[in-house]
């Protein structure tokens, strides 16, 4: 059991149940998940975040996929995770990670080991909107 069974950029809302539901199995005696949300604030804005946006290269995809295989290794781990593009507004999900394995800290590292390595690698940028109207863009690890 070394598997990405999702690994999507969408547009539509992410579906956190779909996820779950993806990594269950009869091997899988642990689930880990992590929902990124978008927040009101941020350190680096003057005024409340009223929206994120998010666009992502056309390869971001197959590099998703390939993140999350690289992030399983050798462990015998299933992996579900989608990443949003377009307008969210505060409280949408943003990224979405389910990750099943036969043990608890395994499915924490990789859940743990996968968001960090899609904030550092992921080819997907976000433009911050503020209350005040302005706007920031925001690159590949920030």
């Amino acid at each position: 059991m070394r598997e990405v069974r999702i690994a999507r950029i969408s547009a539509e809302p992410l579906d956190v149940a779909a996820h779950l539901a993806a990594v269950e199995g009869p091997g899988v005696g642990a689930v880990t998940s992590f929902v990124g949300t978008v927040r009101d604030h941020d350190p680096d804005a003057a005024a409340s975040v009223v929206a994120l946006e998010y666009s992502a290269h056309p390869d971001a995809e197959a590099t998703l996929h390939d993140i999350a295989l690289s992030t399983i290794g050798e462990a015998a781990a299933v992996v579900a995770i989608s990443h949003r593009v377009g307008r969210l507004e505060v409280g949408e999900a943003a990224v979405v990670i389910a990750v099943g394995t036969a043990h608890r800290d395994e499915a924490f590292t990789i859940c743990r080991d996968l968001i960090e390595t899609v904030k550092r690698e992921l080819p997907v940028w976000k433009r911050q909107h503020a209350a005040d109207g302005t706007a920031a863009w925001k690159g590949i690890g920030g």
